[in-house]
């Protein structure tokens, strides 16, 4: 009775031991996410293999995995102060898409860290919508340009951090706010380019019609010319002695001819 505390003591200890060891030599990395190894006696982070996938591994307990979230993500600068090409302050809402490149994630680790996002893509992104929103007016800013704003941004700074294991996805420029002077300005300006734009399309209408007419009374007027000179004195004629015949047929009518008429055409007189 007296031996059994001593021998169950060694064994409470060996169990402590083995939890303690597979405590540290286990890790579980969950769903979307990736674990970068490090080996502390065997050349710190590991680059030249893939990083942990999801699931239970075990690791020597003397090594550490380092958790990334490798889904794709999303930050948010608002109130970006930028300067349009003439020297105006404006300020624009960017969001930015991205996630680390998988197969570059120990790289990434070793290079820049954990905190990438700070060290790396919000700077750059700061840098290259100065440098894009400075090519343009703030007239093209609020209007036309929003668009080409947003990829010039995106494959500028894609082009940067990609050589950096980033994976950009997309960049939004979600709002761009003008001095309000200026705003109005540019409103004015809009609404009378399109006023101006409305009156010509009706003096151009106009005009259309007008041509329109134009060919549709010529056409009238050569088709006249045309049936005046086919109207020979022959044809005329002709038509007279068929009108002159037909009125005297009429059961309703006496003719009585006199003479002639121009042209040789009878003269019918008489009713009843």
């Amino acid at each position: 009775m007296q031996k059994l505390p001593k021998i169950g003591l060694p064994v409470i200890l060996l169990i402590v031991v083995v939890l303690i060891f597979i405590s540290k030599s286990s890790i579980n990395i969950g769903y979307g996410e990736a674990g970068v190894l490090f080996r502390t006696f065997g050349g710190g982070v590991v680059t030249d293999q893939p990083p942990l996938g999801e699931g239970f591994h075990i690791i020597s307990p003397w090594n550490k995995v380092y958790i990334y979230n490798v889904k794709q993500q999303e930050f948010f600068e608002g109130n970006m102060q930028v300067l349009s090409s003439n020297g105006l302050e404006i300020s624009s809402d960017v969001s930015v898409l991205y996630q680390p490149n998988y197969e570059e994630l120990g790289l990434l680790h070793k290079t820049k860290g954990e905190n990438y996002v700070n060290i790396v893509l919000i700077p750059q992104i700061r840098a290259v919508a100065r440098s894009v929103v400075g090519r343009y007016t703030p007239e093209q800013l609020y209007s036309t340009k929003r668009d080409a704003i947003q990829n010039e941004i995106f494959e500028e700074t894609k082009k940067v951090v990609e050589s950096q294991h980033i994976q950009l996805n997309a960049v939004l420029v979600r709002d761009v706010t003008l001095p309000v002077a200026i705003k109005e300005a540019i409103e004015r300006k809009l609404r009378q380019e399109q006023e101006a734009l409305e009156y010509e399309f009706r003096i151009e209408k106009a005009k259309q019609e007008a041509e329109r007419q134009r060919i549709d009374a010529e056409g009238k007027a050569t088709a006249n010319r045309i049936l005046s000179a086919s109207l020979t004195d022959k044809i005329l004629q002709e038509k007279g002695i068929e009108a002159t015949i037909k009125l005297s047929e009429s059961p309703n009518s006496k003719v009585i001819v006199i003479g002639s008429g121009k042209n040789g055409l009878p003269i019918i007189l008489g009713n009843q």
